[in-house]
Order: C-alpha cells, then sequence, then structure tokens
C-alpha cells in the first residue's frame, strides 16, 4: 500500500522541498501551510494540502482530522517542519515575543505530535520526524529564542523516542545546519513586531552586526546546503529498518555535536563568541 506523511511548513524552503521528493518516492504526501492561499497553491501542484497553523490549535485538528478522513484513519509517517525565525538580543525579547515563537516552534508540534500518536498506536508503526536545528545543539548570539525552541524540540523528542519503545513508533530528529530558505527573510516581521533594538544596551552591535545580516542580501552562510540535502536524509529516517535517533545535515551540525562531546562549555562559548 502506498505510504502517507504528513509534513508541516510546506509553503516554501525544507518543508515544500520535502513533499515534491517523498511524493517523487512513491508517498502520498499532505502537504499542510499555515496561510490557505499557500494551500490553494500546493492543490494546484496535485498535492492534498490541509491548512495547519501551529498557532491555531483548532486548525491543528481539523487539519488531522481531513488527512484521516482521506486515509481511512491511519497515518505513517508525521513531519513537523513549519515555524519562524526571530532575531535579537535575549534581553531584548518580551515574554509576547518569546510565547508566540514557542507557540509556532514548540507547542503547535506538541499539539499535533500528541493527536497523531494515538493513531500510530492503533496501527502499531509510525515515525515522527523533528527538524531541529545544529542550534538545538549548540546556541549562536542572537538566535536565543529560536535556540530556545529547539532545545526544547531536542529534549521533548528524547524523551519521546524512551517513553515510546517498544510500541513501533519512532521520534526521530533532523538537525539542519544553514540551509537556503526564506526563513531569515520571513522573520523579519517579527524582529519589526517584537524588537526594540533602537532603544537597547546592545544597540551599537544591531547597527554594526545584525541589523546588515538580516537586511541586506550577503549570498550563501558557509557550508550552506540546499533544501533537498534535508530531503535526502529525511527519506533515511523513513525507510531504514532501523532508524537513527538523529540525523545531521551540513558541516556546522557535525562541528556542533562535536564540539558538545569533547569541549568544556566555557570553550565552546569562547568559539561561537566570535561567530
Amino acid at each position: 500500500m502506498q505510504k502517507t506523511i504528513l509534513i508541516t511548513g510546506c509553503s516554501s524552503g525544507i518543508g515544500l522541498d520535502a513533499a515534491k521528493g517523498l511524493r517523487d518516492h512513491g508517498w502520498r504526501v499532505f502537504a499542510a501551510c499555515r496561510q490557505q492561499v499557500d494551500c490553494d497553491r500546493l492543490r494546484a501542484m496535485g498535492f492534498d494540502s490541509p491548512r495547519i497553523d501551529y498557532t491555531d490549535p483548532d486548525s491543528i485538528t481539523a487539519g488531522l482530522a481531513q488527512v484521516l478522513d482521506a486515509t481511512g484513519g491511519t497515518l505513517d509517517a508525521l513531519f513537523n517542519n513549519g515555524g519562524h525565525q526571530m532575531s535579537g538580543a535575549v534581553e531584548d525579547v518580551p515574554r509576547d515575543g518569546m510565547r508566540a515563537i514557542f507557540e509556532a516552534n514548540f507547542f503547535g508540534w506538541h499539539d499535533l505530535t500528541r493527536q497523531v500518536i494515538p493513531v500510530m498506536r492503533a496501527q502499531g508503526h509510525g515515525r515522527i520526524v523533528m527538524c531541529s536545528s545544529s542550534l538545538g545543539l549548540v546556541s549562536i548570539p542572537w538566535r536565543g529564542a529560536y535556540a530556545a525552541t529547539k532545545h526544547a524540540v531536542e529534549a521533548l523528542t528524547d524523551t519521546l523516542r524512551i517513553e515510546l519503545r517498544g510500541t513501533g513508533i519512532h521520534p526521530i530528529l533532523i538537525e539542519p545546519g544553514p540551509i537556503t530558505t526564506p526563513l531569515r527573510k520571513k522573520g523579519i516581521v517579527y524582529f519589526e513586531r517584537y524588537i526594540d533594538w533602537q532603544n537597547s544596551a546592545k544597540r551599537a552591535d544591531y547597527e554594526a552586526n545584525l541589523i546588515p545580516r538580516i537586511y541586506r542580501e550577503s549570498g550563501k552562510d558557509p557550508f550552506e546546503l540546499p533544501p533537498s540535502a534535508v530531503t535526502a536524509k529525511l527519506v533515511r529516517a523513513l525507510t531504514a529498518k532501523r532508524p537513527s535517533p538523529r540525523y545531521y545535515v551540513t558541516t556546522p551540525t557535525y562541528l556542533s555535536g562535536y564540539l558538545r562531546r569533547v569541549l568544556p562549555t566555557r570553550a565552546i562559548d569562547w568559539i561561537v563568541s566570535r561567530i
């Protein structure tokens, strides 16, 4: 039988490439998007496309119900991928801003995952893949809010993996470093909404470092790879007889994992403070 997967955040970047790649591998792909206009565009491309907005609990329940209605109540895999970036010094991130990024990058993922687990328990198998980040391993300046959500995803998935042993359900982490996506550009709206950098104690640092980086096209980051690199690891995670708990993507992720294993915290702090 044709395998089925629900992928979130499919309007562009990693999610869109994953949807196309899995379809090419013979999967029936439910390519969810946050906005209805993007769902309509993907339906025109031949995808099933439920609307799932991680910040809207009703859309999560309704979107999954739409998927299960189409499959007869089964689902082989879930790829939690949607969310957003928000740059800024931690001391400048207000409570509302931190809450907003956790709603999109963590709480919504948790909600959808909890609703999928009973389906997979009933069928006796399933793969729950979380798109984490190299920033879920090692944090860097200006990305504290985003890194916090990814560290939370890492901890949640590690615990799920232990709790679901023996059920046939495999929680898996994919940890990309720099990938060519609109993530940084799409994050500008949240930076402008929540970060009062003009009145920050770090205003000079914003002007010298962060503002040029987020507003100017500076080309690719070092070691940046296309979204297809993530899709390739996703395919491995979904098809391996015994999937790995983690799949690294890009050199910075391998480096982050290595640093965590071999260096003391102060040494890591010294290295990343110079990024």
